[in-house]
């Protein structure tokens, strides 16, 4: 296992990671076994193994729970099940997210109402729970939103998700105004356009995947390992004075 300084290390914390089965969930995940912590997934199906063969390999736990996160049942059923295998969670990661694609004259309330609920529902009343959970055993946490360009630019073809990404940025900075005091820490990471199946479509579109490596100044699409630095900082002491705070990881595409 890679040695950590004590600011970054995350020995023996629990941390949950929604949408942990694949993509950036689960560079995170692994990620943070890393740096020592035993890892909660949280899917849509049963589908851990991988991630859990990962997190295995760097010398830590990890439980999988199967979650609908279109649905609030979801929230107490994975508080429920974390709690009963680790005790407690230290950090919440919330990445699970889900992407419509059509024109704004066409799109739909079932493709509205399932992102809005994925993106920004469930992530609000599970960092509730979560919070509640650790003011009520006078604890410490750390919780990571998982934002995106589109909390800072309004895209094309994407109403509801720009709505819900827009919508994380600004509930990052509400519950760190409020829960800052009660040493609960909230920050989000906002990727920059990364190679996952949320994207494929506009990396095999050829036209928008030039016009989208012509606006990056690294010159490359992100990989999931990119976010990896970032998870591990805004889960550890190192971050401890951070608070309210949206970190683009994102190659520079916010400053061209």
């Amino acid at each position: 296992m890679l040695k950590f300084s004590p600011l970054f290390s995350l020995e023996d914390k629990i941390a949950l990671v929604t949408g942990a089965n694949k993509g950036l969930g689960q560079a995170m995940a692994v990620g943070l076994a890393t740096a020592g912590a035993n890892i909660i997934g949280v899917s849509s199906g049963p589908h851990g193994e991988h991630t859990a063969a990962l997190v295995e390999k760097q010398g830590r736990r990890y439980c999988h729970i199967a979650a609908d996160l279109r649905s609030m049942e979801s929230v107490s059923k994975i508080m429920e099940e974390g709690l009963a295998t680790y005790g407690r969670i230290d950090i919440l990661v919330n990445n699970a997210g889900i992407i419509r694609r059509n024109d704004s004259l066409d799109f739909t309330e079932a493709d509205w109402d399932d992102v809005m609920n994925v993106n920004l529902k469930v992530l609000f009343f599970l960092s509730q729970a979560m919070a509640r959970n650790c003011v009520e055993n006078n604890r410490p946490g750390k919780i990571i939103n998982i934002a995106s360009m589109l909390s800072f630019q309004g895209g094309i073809r994407v109403p509801s998700y720009t709505a819900s990404k827009s919508g994380v940025k600004g509930l990052t900075m509400l519950l760190a105004n409020e829960w800052a005091s009660k040493g609960i820490n909230v920050n989000a990471i906002a990727p920059g356009y990364m190679a996952t199946d949320t994207t494929e479509a506009l990396q095999k579109d050829t036209e928008r995947n030039k016009a989208i490596l012509d606006r990056i100044p690294a010159g490359r699409w992100g990989e999931p390992e990119d976010l990896v630095g970032a998870v591990i900082f805004l889960a550890s002491r190192a971050s401890d004075y951070v608070q309210g705070h949206t970190l683009a990881v994102d190659g520079g595409w916010l400053g061209r």
